[in-house]
């Protein structure tokens, strides 16, 4: 059996979790071979070791480029809500000077103005908890295409050969035609 040594990162549900390979502590990362032939259970940690796997330099070049776009959206949001402070500030000004003007105004029309405040305080922070989320899923976003080293390879391709020897041999103790046949003749 021929497996090539190339393996792709996917992420299962938490439910699925199972043991990795290496430390055996519950993982939700699988490496999968493109052809799905092999899999196995590997934590975050280990997919970054250098005495484990490397990541495909397409793949690692991709990621980076990645990683240097969300930084860059970052940044822009940024700015963008420095601006959004700044522009507020200065609203809250004009307000108060035309509230100094306008003191015998009625009540209702500074409630309004304070809930559209509120609104507006509250759509920036859900917009600021909507980035760190993102921020968060691009560091989980990494190579996604790996090769494994040549022993821990051979570990591999040894467990899959070991796998179907042992298929095979139960399916010859399970087969009768296998076994001699017992002596049909007088001694």
């Amino acid at each position: 059996m021929s497996l090539k040594n190339i393996w792709h990162h996917r992420k299962v549900a938490d439910g699925s979790a199972k043991a990795c390979w290496i430390c055996y502590k519950p993982s939700t990362s699988v490496l999968i071979t493109p052809d799905n032939k092999d899999f196995f259970y590997i934590c975050i940690g280990h997919l970054s070791d250098r005495g484990f796997c490397q990541p495909d330099a397409d793949e690692a070049a991709a990621a980076a480029a990645r990683k240097k776009k969300e930084e860059l959206e970052a940044e822009i949001e940024k700015v963008k809500k420095e601006y959004e402070e700044k522009q507020k500030i200065k609203r809250e000004k004009r307000k108060e000077k035309a509230k100094e003007k306008d003191k015998d105004k009625d009540k209702e029309g500074k409630k309004a103005d304070e809930e559209e405040d509120k609104t507006d305080e509250k759509a920036k922070e859900d917009r600021i908890k909507e980035l760190s989320k993102s921020k968060d899923e691009a560091a989980d976003l990494g190579p996604r295409i790996f090769t494994l080293n040549k022993n821990v390879y051979q570990m591999r391709i040894d467990k899959i050969r070991n796998a179907e020897i042992a298929k095979r041999n139960r399916e010859r103790l399970n087969n009768p035609a296998n076994f001699p046949a017992p002596p049909s003749g007088f001694p």
